[in-house]
C-alpha cells in the first residue's frame, strides 16, 4: 500500500486497503497473535494512518470483523436465494456454501466466533452477537415460510447446527463430510417442524 511521495490519497481507498490486509492476517494469526507493530508492518501503513482511519487496534478489529459479517451473511443470503423459493432447498444451498469454505485449504472456523473465544469482551463479543443474530434473522425467515408454528426457536437449533458443523470442519472432521452430515440433521429437523424434509438436490 505505500505509495511514492506526493500522490495523493483516497482515504476510502486506504481504510479497505488496510481492511483487507488486516482481515487475512488477524484470520491467520488471532487478535493477540500479532501486535500493532506487526499489524502495521503487514498492512503497509504507519500507526498514525491505522488510527486515524480506526481509533486504536480495538477500533480495527470491529471495522474488520463487521466487514466480514457483512460479507459471510451476504454470501449465504445469495446461496439461499439462488436454490429457489422452497424452504428446504434453500437450508440446503446454505449448508452446501459452507461445506464449499470447510475445505478451503486455508479454513480456520468462524473468524468472528473465534475472535469472540479469543477475547470475552468489547469489541469481539458484541461483533459476535450482531453475526449470530444476522444468522438468526436469515434461519428464522426460512423457518416461518417452511410453516414452523415456532421459528424462532426451530432458527435456533439451525444455527446450533451451523456453529457446532463449523467447530468440527475446523477441529475433528474426519472423513471430510461434516457439512453434509448437518446438512441432513438440518432438513430432518425442518421436516419435523413442518417444513418439507429429504435432500432436495
Amino acid at each position: 500500500m505505500p505509495v511514492a511521495k506526493g500522490t495523493p490519497l483516497d482515504p476510502g481507498r486506504t481504510r479497505e486497503a488496510i481492511l483487507s490486509s488486516a482481515t487475512d492476517l488477524l484470520y491467520r494469526r488471532g487478535l493477540d497473535g500479532v501486535g500493532v507493530g506487526e499489524l502495521c508492518a503487514a498492512v503497509g501503513a504507519s500507526k498514525e494512518t491505522l488510527y486515524r482511519h480506526f481509533g486504536s487496534k480495538d477500533g480495527l478489529v470491529d471495522a474488520v470483523l463487521a466487514a466480514r459479517s457483512d460479507r459471510v451473511v451476504r454470501w449465504l443470503t445469495e446461496a439461499a436465494l439462488a436454490a429457489g423459493p422452497e424452504p428446504a432447498a434453500q437450508l440446503a444451498a446454505i449448508f452446501d456454501a459452507l461445506a464449499t469454505w470447510y475445505a478451503e485449504p486455508e479454513f480456520r472456523g468462524c473468524a468472528i466466533v473465534n475472535a469472540a473465544t479469543q477475547r470475552h469482551g468489547a469489541p469481539a463479543r458484541p461483533a459476535a452477537a450482531r453475526h449470530l443474530g444476522r444468522y438468526l434473522t436469515l434461519l428464522t425467515d426460512i423457518a416461518t415460510r417452511a410453516g414452523s408454528d415456532q421459528p424462532q426457536r426451530l432458527a435456533r437449533q439451525l444455527l446450533m447446527l451451523i456453529e457446532g458443523a463449523t467447530v468440527l470442519a475446523d477441529h475433528h472432521d474426519t472423513d471430510g463430510r461434516t457439512a453434509a452430515y448437518a446438512k441432513q440433521a438440518a432438513l430432518d429437523l425442518l421436516a419435523a417442524h413442518g417444513g418439507r424434509g429429504g435432500d432436495p438436490a
